[in-house]
């Protein structure tokens, strides 16, 4: 650290939580050298809350998304020179008490990234089945699809270190996505990721999500998808496309040798030619996206030389 102390910045996006917001700055306050909170244009007192009770405040004129609404915090935190950042939802299903064991294994062993975890020995949720079900398969879905090395990749409690942060702020997702996306740039950028167990507190919440469930897990599994697709086109598009084109050639095989000319079965053409349609613009798609991956990925390498 640059400092005989590290500047420890707790960032909180908000969007509506009047009722919680009081309870979670008051209590972060504690264990951090400064609270900021992005409200992510709310029509209720967030922001005059959290401003009355010594928090930095910037608010957004319309609601944009948790991941616009994390940017925005992350771009105060590098103005106020942080050294370390806690991400806490304003709800009150983080607990800040906690955040003394999130910044552990930064200030102990050089861990960049500390991921409070749901699936970990020692973590506790109140969650309803229906949640923990749908989560446990979308993380496991990122662990063994998008290889992100943690449990709890969707989880939103966690500390970045200021190498950290300049990895992770670059991600793109606007909403929910967020969260895995920080992780899997992470993971790519080889930060030393650590998790640790928290509490995850649902019941008495108001609402833990703005979204309904199933809206907020197709956001969340279309996010995933999208991971996959941009980061092994070529494997998710690509052999697809093939597939796809092998299918149309044998049929088109069988139409030739197995049937006259006289007999040619337009059903059959129909099939062949929207096996190959499909195909090609998969295959097409796949080597745009991966051409379009490695100029990102060359663009990335010449920042960081």
């Amino acid at each position: 650290m640059h400092k005989d102390k590290p500047f420890t910045v707790a960032c909180i996006p908000a969007f509506e939580e009047e009722a919680s917001i009081a309870k979670v700055i008051l209590s972060a306050r504690k264990h951090v050298d400064r609270v900021l909170v992005c409200d992510d244009g709310s029509f209720d007192m967030t922001g005059e809350i959290a401003r009355e009770l010594g928090a930095v405040v910037v608010r957004h004129d319309q609601n944009r998304g948790k991941g616009q609404a994390v940017k925005t915090l992350f771009e105060e935190a590098v103005k106020l020179d942080a050294d370390i950042l806690v991400v806490l939802d304003a709800d009150g299903q983080h607990d800040p008490c906690e955040i003394p064991r999130l910044i552990e294994p930064i200030l102990k062993s050089g861990a960049d990234v500390v991921i409070g975890s749901r699936y970990v020995d020692g973590s506790k949720t109140d969650a309803p089945l229906y949640r923990r079900v749908g989560l446990k398969v979308l993380n496991s879905l990122h662990k063994k699809l998008n290889r992100i090395p943690v449990n709890d990749a969707e989880c939103g409690f966690r500390a970045l270190s200021r190498k950290a942060l300049a990895v992770v702020s670059s991600f793109e997702n606007s909403g929910y996505g967020v969260d895995a996306e920080m992780v899997a740039l992470a993971a790519k950028n080889g930060m030393n990721i650590v998790e640790k167990p928290v509490t995850i507190r649902y019941k008495g919440l108001n609402r833990t999500s703005k979204k309904r469930p199933l809206a907020h897990g197709g956001e969340l599994l279309q996010h995933i998808v999208q991971m996959m697709i941009e980061e092994r086109p070529l494997l998710y598009l690509g052999l697809p496309g093939l597939v796809f084109l092998s299918f149309g050639f044998l049929l088109a095989i069988y139409q030739a040798v197995f049937l006259s000319l006289t007999q040619l079965s337009v059903n059959v053409m129909v099939v062949v030619f929207g096996l190959a349609t499909v195909g090609f613009t998969l295959v097409v798609a796949s080597l745009i996206l991966y051409a379009l991956k490695m100029i990102k990925d060359k663009i990335a390498d010449l920042k960081k030389s």
